[in-house]
């Protein structure tokens, strides 16, 4: 699965976001080692804290299912309302979970617009000094 493809299907995954309070809908999609596919949608909630984003919904269906090893994590998101998406990178909490999984050296966060730009970043250049489970060995 390429860039341009795990965009698609985080596009399409957005618009079952539940977002009543923000607006604002996110989609992933999220690549194994295996090449199997997670998508996830930002979960919103009243009591605003037990909400949850695109990313973390994704890596935790496929973590409940088993997967631990990951190659790359498309993202995007915009309005509610509005067919198109821009760039929309992933909050502190989910890069902590992404550095809880991933190789912050070889996993790719690849970000997108409806326009058809495409970004491509390591998660060691968004969480520079990560802190994971190696540090608890």
């Amino acid at each position: 699965m390429n860039a341009e493809g795990l965009l698609v299907m985080a596009s399409v995954t957005r618009h079952s976001a539940y977002a009543p309070y923000s607006h604002f809908k996110v989609g992933a999609a999220l690549l194994t080692e295996r090449g199997k596919i997670y998508t996830g949608c930002n979960i919103e909630n009243a009591a605003y804290t037990p909400s949850n984003c695109a990313e973390r919904t994704a890596f935790f269906k496929a973590v409940s299912d088993g997967e631990r090893n990951f190659r790359a994590i498309a993202i995007v998101g915009g309005k509610e309302g509005e067919k198109d998406y821009d760039f929309c990178s992933p909050c502190g909490v989910c890069r902590q979970v992404m550095m809880e999984f991933c190789d912050p050296e070889e996993f790719e966060i690849v970000l997108g617009n409806s326009a058809g730009d495409i970004k491509v970043i390591k998660l060691k250049d968004i969480l520079p000094e990560g802190f994971g489970p190696e540090n608890l060995e």
